[in-house]
């Protein structure tokens, strides 16, 4: 999404269907190694790129559920920050220079979502 590629054009670039793209993205098929290697070669980034963002414990809380694929009882932020809606909210704030208005915006939602300032 944020390169504008959809997942036909991705796929394509890959020689897959959208539909094995689209179960990378979901989860359903896991990802190995030569398709990782093949896939940051495609978007122009990094290998380290897809684990930079990945906060250790997560990645251990992930590792022993069994693997990525396979889905614990909690909802994860990388589900919502990878939607449609969290990738336009992303790139939307990411935009706002003046930390007075980004601390303005995460409280705003922070109310609106019900939680206690500074939870």
């Amino acid at each position: 999404m944020l390169l504008g590629l959809s997942q036909e054009k991705l796929g394509e670039m890959l020689g897959l269907t959208f539909q094995q793209v689209q179960k990378y993205e979901k989860g359903v098929n896991r990802i190995g190694a030569s398709r990782l290697f093949d896939l940051s070669h495609v978007l122009g980034v990094p290998i380290q790129y897809f684990y930079d963002e990945v906060p250790a414990a997560m990645t251990e809380q992930m590792a022993a559920a069994g693997g990525f694929a396979e889905r614990g009882a909690e909802p994860y932020v990388a589900e919502v920050m990878s939607s449609r809606d969290g990738v336009e909210l992303n790139k939307a704030f990411s935009r706002i220079t003046d930390p007075r208005v980004r601390r303005a915006i995460v409280e705003l939602v922070r109310s609106l979502a019900g939680e206690a300032e500074g939870n």
